[in-house]
């Protein structure tokens, strides 16, 4: 692949990581516009994630059944779509059903990036650029896009306002598009896949299953304040139910769950990713709403108080790649991250600006530790023939701890954030980074694992894909 190429697949990706973090500054805005409270803009952020958590999984599909190229700027096509359908959005929720539309749009890029890749590193044998230099730009832009967000996100708002940030897409999509369609190469057309073939392998039982499991589960949690409401409860338990029997009786099932039965410490794996990214996603939308709400800054200003979290937390990555015992890198990330969650216990309105950066620092500390070190974990743990599918679960795990902290957040800051607020959010976060702590530390098993020097292949994969894309820290693929 030449560099232009690379350029382009590396746009296509970025989208979905940077419509997740430049949203963090721009929530307050939007809720201010169309007079709605913190419950309403949590699923400006939960639409998103929900979306790519069903909609990837199907895109890796179809991008291996349709081809990749043409699934990559079908992707782009709905991403400029739903940027124009935001600046539009009369109410709230038409607004959500544009981040939705985008959230699916932008699922696509990632696993028909890597499609292309894996195809032509299968084909080319005349040197060039090698996949795993594309995977490491892929990796690095992907933390370089997370940690700008923010301050990108409160750059445009200033120009002319939130409706900015979803502007932006249609000429990065465009120019994208156009750039695809006649620099990279056609999909190979022998390899596609009838309409027939494409609908028995996809599980849409199970997906809108999981789909409204989770939807009925933001439901009850969202409004936790006015007590349970007992019908969601009941619709997303139900749900559960039957997609653990569809799952288990389903050939090619959304969600794997006899991988999971069989592998404990896979499935371990899975619910510390999820508990890691609770506690991330928490802090860094949360953390952005408090600093216009409650510490009353602006949204650039909010946007440069919160680049040190992402930014560390990519530069720590870039260290703790020289560990070779996955234990201490998570056994360093949680016992970090208890410190992070516990310093906001030190944020009131009338702090200093410089000591909220260097507190902002110090959170974005643990993020390298316990990304690679899961991901690592996850690499050693999971079989060969079942990588695939063990990454996907994993994706899965992230969106869903995003989810979650979406919901805590609207729980903390109804109406509106305050200190009080802030400080019953760390103490929910420290409470999990506790739990955190207590799984990883009784986790005998990954004390057996250990990168090893002689594979360096396995090495050089774990080190690119451990970091996360787009999202990011996040606002993560």
């Amino acid at each position: 692949m030449s560099v232009w190429q690379i350029v382009l697949i590396l746009l296509g990706v970025l989208l979905n990581g940077l419509n997740s973090s430049m949203i963090a500054v721009a929530l307050v805005p939007i809720g201010e516009y169309y007079h709605v409270s913190t419950w309403a803009t949590a699923w400006l952020v939960s639409g998103l994630y929900l979306a790519t958590s069903v909609a990837q999984p199907i895109m890796g599909r179809l991008a291996d059944l349709l081809g990749a190229k043409r699934i990559f700027c079908a992707g782009l096509v709905v991403v400029a779509i739903a940027g124009l359908g935001a600046n539009v959005a009369p109410q709230i929720g038409w607004l959500v059903a544009a981040r939705v539309l985008l959230g699916i749009g932008t699922s696509a890029a990632y696993p028909a990036a890597l499609a292309m890749v894996r195809r032509h590193s299968a084909s080319n044998s005349k040197g060039g650029i090698s996949s795993s230099t594309i995977l490491g730009a892929l990796t690095i832009a992907g933390q370089v896009c997370t940690a700008l967000g923010p301050s990108l996100g409160g750059f445009l708002i200033s120009l002319h306002g939130w409706q900015t940030i979803f502007l932006v897409n249609i000429p990065l999509a465009g120019f994208c598009l156009i750039g695809t369609i006649f620099s990279l190469p056609g999909d190979d057309r022998s390899t596609m896949s009838s309409s027939i073939t494409i609908m028995k392998t996809l599980d849409i039982a199970g997906m809108v299953l999981f789909s409204a499991m989770i939807i009925m589960l933001l439901l009850v949690l969202m409004n936790l304040q006015f007590g349970i409401s007992w019908l969601p409860l009941g619709i997303a338990c139900a749900s559960g139910a039957l997609l653990v029997w569809r799952e288990l009786h389903c050939a090619s099932p959304f969600i794997d769950l006899r991988m999971l039965a069989a592998n404990k410490g896979q499935a371990m794996t899975y619910l510390r990713y999820a508990l890691t990214y609770l506690v991330f996603y928490s802090i860094f939308y949360g953390f952005s709403q408090w600093l216009e709400q409650g510490r009353g800054l602006d949204p650039v200003q909010a946007g440069l108080v919160m680049l040190p979290i992402a930014m560390v937390g990519a530069l720590c990555a870039a260290m703790v790649t020289r560990m070779r015992r996955v234990w201490l890198m998570l056994i360093a990330g949680t016992s970090l991250m208890l410190i992070s969650t516990s310093s906001m216990q030190l944020f009131y309105a009338s702090i200093p600006v410089l000591a909220l950066v260097a507190i902002a620092a110090i959170m974005g500390i643990p993020n390298g530790f316990n990304n690679l070190g899961n991901q690592n974990a996850l690499y050693m743990q999971a079989p060969a023939e079942q990588m695939g599918a063990a990454a996907g679960l994993l994706r899965t795990s992230q969106y869903i701890g995003a989810i979650l902290a979406a919901s805590l957040i609207t729980l903390s800051f109804t109406p509106r954030a305050t200190d009080t607020g802030l400080h019953h959010l760390s103490l929910v976060l420290i409470v999990v980074s506790v739990v955190l702590l207590i799984i990883t530390l009784s986790d005998k098993g990954l004390r057996s694992l250990v990168l090893g020097q002689s594979d360096k292949n396995k090495e050089t994969t774990v080190n690119a894909i451990g970091l996360e894309r787009g999202e990011k820290q996040h606002v993560t693929n």
